[in-house]
C-alpha cells in the first residue's frame, strides 16, 4: 500500500491560507491509498490555474499542460497507455471556459479517464474576475459594481451528462469522507468519470464560503436518488436553489473509446514501432 508518505511532493504548498484546494490534495491522496494501485500507474494531467498547480504537491507521474487544455492530454495519455489511471485536475477557469469543448467532447467518447474539477466560483489565479462558474451579480474587476457577472454560470454537472459521461458527481472540499469515496469511484469507473468539486477561495469569493457551502449543502445518497436515472440526474445538476445537492449524480456502464479504435493487440501504443518502408508503401500507393 503506498504511504502518505511516499505521496509528499517535493516542493512548497504556495496556496492561501484555508484555500479548498489543501481538502481535494488530502482528499486525492487518501483516494490513491485506497485504490491500492502501483504508485507508477497513476498520471496526473492538470491545466493553469491554482488547482492546476495539484501535481507539483503530490508524488505522482504528472503533466502539466496549457490552458483549457488537460482533458485532450489527458486522453492521448491514457489510449496511448491503457494500464494508466489519468485524472485530470482542472479548475472552473480553464475548463470551463476554453476547455468545455474538450469536456463535451470527452464524455461524448466516453474515454476512459477522470476529471476533477477545483471549482472556486472565481479566476483566483490571476485575481478575482469572475469565471464560467461565477454566480449571476458576482462582483469582481471584471463584472460592474451595480450588477455583477451579467450571465448565469455553467452547470458542469448537467453537460457532463447531457454530454454523454457515464459518471458525474459533485464533491465539497470540506467534506473529505464524501470526496474520497467520489473521487475513488470515479478513477475505477470504466468510462468518462466527472466531479465537480465546491472549493472556497478565501482571499477573492466572499459569496461561496465554507460556511456558505457548511448550510447549503446536502448528500444526494440521503434521498434515495436513483443514479441510473438520467433524467432524474438531469433535474438534481439544475436543483441548485436555496439547497445545493453532492454526491453521485449519474453512474452507468457504456463503451468506452479505446474499445472501438484500432489500437495494437500485443501491447500498448507507447511501445509500438512503426516500419518507415511499410508506411513509404502505402503513401506510395495513394499517390500512383
Amino acid at each position: 500500500m503506498i504511504t502518505i508518505e511516499q505521496l509528499e511532493g517535493v516542493q512548497e504548498v504556495t496556496w492561501c491560507t484555508g484555500c479548498g484546494n489543501f481538502g481535494i490534495l488530502a482528499a486525492l491522496k487518501k483516494a490513491v491509498q485506497e485504490l491500492g494501485f502501483p504508485q507508477h500507474e497513476f498520471l496526473l494531467v492538470s491545466g493553469i490555474g491554482c488547482g492546476s498547480k495539484i501535481p507539483h504537491y503530490v508524488n505522482l507521474n504528472s503533466i502539466h499542460a496549457l490552458h483549457g487544455r488537460a482533458i485532450p492530454v489527458a486522453q492521448g495519455a491514457h489510449l496511448a497507455n491503457l494500464d494508466l489511471k489519468v485524472i485530470a485536475h482542472v479548475g472552473d477557469g480553464d475548463t470551463l471556459g476554453e476547455g468545455l469543448g474538450h469536456l463535451l467532447h470527452a464524455a461524448r467518447r466516453n474515454v476512459n479517464i477522470a476529471v476533477f474539477i477545483h471549482n472556486n466560483g472565481v479566476m483566483g489565479l490571476t485575481t478575482g474576475q469572475y469565471s464560467p462558474s461565477s454566480p449571476r451579480g458576482y462582483v469582481s474587476k471584471t463584472s460592474p459594481a451595480d450588477s455583477g457577472a451579467p450571465m448565469d454560470p455553467v452547470n458542469p454537472i448537467a453537460l457532463a451528462i447531457a454530454g454523454g459521461a457515464t459518471l458525474a458527481a459533485r464533491g465539497f472540499s470540506g467534506d473529505q469522507k464524501q470526496l474520497t469515496s467520489l473521487m475513488s469511484d470515479a478513477v475505477k469507473h470504466e468510462g468518462f468519470a466527472v466531479v465537480d468539486i465546491l472549493q472556497p477561495c478565501q482571499t477573492w469569493n466572499r459569496m461561496l464560503t465554507w460556511k456558505f457551502y457548511n448550510e447549503h449543502t446536502y448528500s444526494l445518497q440521503e434521498t434515495g436518488h436513483d443514479v441510473t436515472d438520467k433524467l432524474a440526474a438531469l433535474e438534481k445538476a439544475f436543483s441548485n436553489g436555496k439547497k445545493i445537492p453532492i454526491g453521485l449524480f449519474y453512474k452507468v456502464k457504456a463503451p468506452v473509446l479505446a474499445e472501438n479504435l484500432t489500437l495494437p493487440k500485443d501491447g500498448r501504443l507507447r511501445d509500438h514501432r512503426t516500419s518507415m518502408k511499410e508506411l513509404q508503401a502505402i503513401i506510395d500507393e495513394l499517390v500512383l
